[in-house]
């Protein structure tokens, strides 16, 4: 019985994830269809291969590596809260690469290795500060990340004050909104090879990395390295947000709400339930872009998620609470 419930989770969730990529690569101000597709209009393949298909890949992609992500960061914390968002690893991966942007005109690559450089910053220095307490409950990791966000938050204030208005203010801001309008064909390798790298490997490690919801003491025992497969998973999941983050900008809460609801449903741990976080992710974010871009204006869709994950996130403490 155990087994068709997963498998129908999975399927559900393959086949709401399939639907919303098909929706987003025909919905737009410029209506796509199969049959105008195939028909050899230039003017729709065009709008179809330059804009329509790197936005929703890159939706996909995005959401699938921000769900896995979360997931990972949640068991090594062991706290349902641990996301990129809570522990300031998106806000740390902002403040790098504007700092790329700003004082070294980086390219798509150096952007994402300096935002790779403030996430791993950020996450390291969350860590350091609920270790500090001995500690390692829902407050001090929610205090060590509200910590964390607002040095960073206030460095990225900094860096957009003295930001150039006409030309780096603009690409900060971007950062900041979290959009996946201005994504190109030309965006998306670099960053698509790394993350798929480093969610490769957190699947393969997987097993592995379930033995750190033990005592340190008893995982020790069965011979794990703690504190170097701690640091190793730590280091691979930030690579797989900055790398995203270094394309879209912040999108919130995919990394919370994607593998908490995933735990929820198959009520476990193990690749099948690190699949299902990221196929969540990335039908909330496919779901989160087709909303923003079906406005008279479109929205940044990391207001869409914000409005979604506030709520969540207020459930999450309140559950936590009682229990």
């Amino acid at each position: 019985m155990h087994v068709h419930r997963t498998f129908f989770i999975l399927m559900t969730a393959l086949v709401f994830t399939g639907a919303a990529f098909f929706l987003s690569l025909c919905t737009g101000k410029y209506p796509l269809s199969l049959t105008v597709l195939f028909s050899g209009n230039e003017a729709a393949l065009r709008v179809f291969q330059t804009l329509r298909l790197p936005r929703t890949v890159m939706a996909l992609c995005a959401g699938f590596c921000l769900g896995c992500a979360g997931m990972v960061y949640q068991i090594i914390f062991q706290n349902p809260l641990a996301s990129p968002d809570i522990i300031g690893v998106s806000s740390g991966a902002s403040v790098g690469a504007a700092s790329a942007i700003l004082f070294f005109h980086a390219s798509p690559a150096g952007i994402t290795g300096w935002a790779f450089a403030g996430a791993l910053s950020a996450v390291f220095l969350a860590f350091a500060l609920t270790s500090l307490t001995g500690q390692k409950n829902l407050a001090t990791m929610v205090l060590s990340g509200i910590a964390v966000n607002a040095l960073a938050q206030s460095v990225l204030m900094m860096l957009k004050f003295t930001a150039d208005p006409e030309k780096e203010l603009a690409s900060i801001e971007y950062w900041i909104m979290g959009s996946l309008g201005s994504i190109t064909a030309s965006k998306i390798p670099v960053p698509l090879i790394v993350s798929a790298s480093g969610i490769f490997l957190l699947f393969f490690f997987c097993q592995k990395m379930l033995l750190l919801s033990l005592s340190d003491d008893e995982a020790r025992t069965l011979g794990v390295p703690v504190t170097l497969l701690r640091l190793f998973l730590l280091s691979l999941a930030t690579l797989v947000v900055a790398a995203t983050v270094s394309v879209t900008g912040l999108i919130s809460f995919i990394g919370l709400l994607a593998p908490h609801t995933a735990r929820l449903l198959l009520k476990t741990n193990g690749r099948t339930t690190l699949f299902l976080s990221g196929l969540l992710g990335s039908a909330l974010l496919l779901t989160a872009d087709l909303i923003a871009r079906s406005t008279a204006t479109e929205l940044p869709v990391s207001i869409l998620t914000s409005v979604l994950g506030a709520p969540f996130l207020l459930w999450i403490l309140f559950r936590e609470g009682r229990t």
